[in-house]
């Protein structure tokens, strides 16, 4: 009888070593895959971010006289490449800039019709189109992982493990722009 207890209870032991080792290392995956999520968020500024100089260039034969917008770009593009490292709300906040001083440019581009047929600056405008959709789609691929991780570190039992081993909750990358939460207005 004895030995039936002591087998049961070496039966339990196991099953929760072997509960924590599992639950442990789901949030070490979840992590790294949130960090992975962040690296590709963070591939596409850089193109952004690279983008933009060529942009900008295109634009000033045509516009010499909209400094101030040309201006608000260069200078956004600086604040968001000075927010990289500094974390993903110090990084969304200034992308956001970045998105709303980009959308100032394409509209004072409207008002150029050479400007508009130019192929450097269609090409340029596309590539920098096509980044701006990688990123909304490694933006979601982030959140979602976030919501995973932070799911995880709070439910039962695994927010016990999360807790022993430090494992914290990730940050969102929201917008901060007002205007990017607008919804678009079209007239014809």
């Amino acid at each position: 009888m004895a030995i039936g207890i002591g087998i049961a209870v070496l039966v339990i032991i196991v099953l929760l070593i072997v509960g924590v080792v599992v639950m442990y290392n789901g949030l070490v995956r979840l992590r790294n895959q949130m960090n992975n999520a962040w690296s590709q968020i963070d591939v596409q500024l850089k193109r952004r971010h690279d983008l933009i100089p060529n942009l900008i260039e295109t634009v000033k034969g045509y516009a010499a006289h909209e400094r101030e917008t040309l201006d608000a770009v260069i200078s956004a593009r600086n604040m968001a490449q000075g927010a990289v490292g500094k974390g993903v709300g110090a990084q969304s906040k200034a992308e956001g800039a970045l998105s709303g001083a980009l959308m100032g440019l394409f509209a004072v581009a409207e008002a150029y019709p050479d400007l508009k047929a130019n192929q450097n600056f269609l090409s340029l405008q596309e590539e920098l189109t096509s980044t701006e959709n990688k990123i909304a789609f490694s933006r979601q691929f982030y959140n979602d992982s976030v919501l995973t991780l932070n799911n995880k570190v709070q439910m039962f039992p695994s927010n016990i493990i999360a807790g022993m081993f430090s494992f914290s909750e990730g940050e969102f990358f929201e917008i901060e722009v007002p205007k990017e939460r607008e919804v678009p207005k079209v007239s014809f």
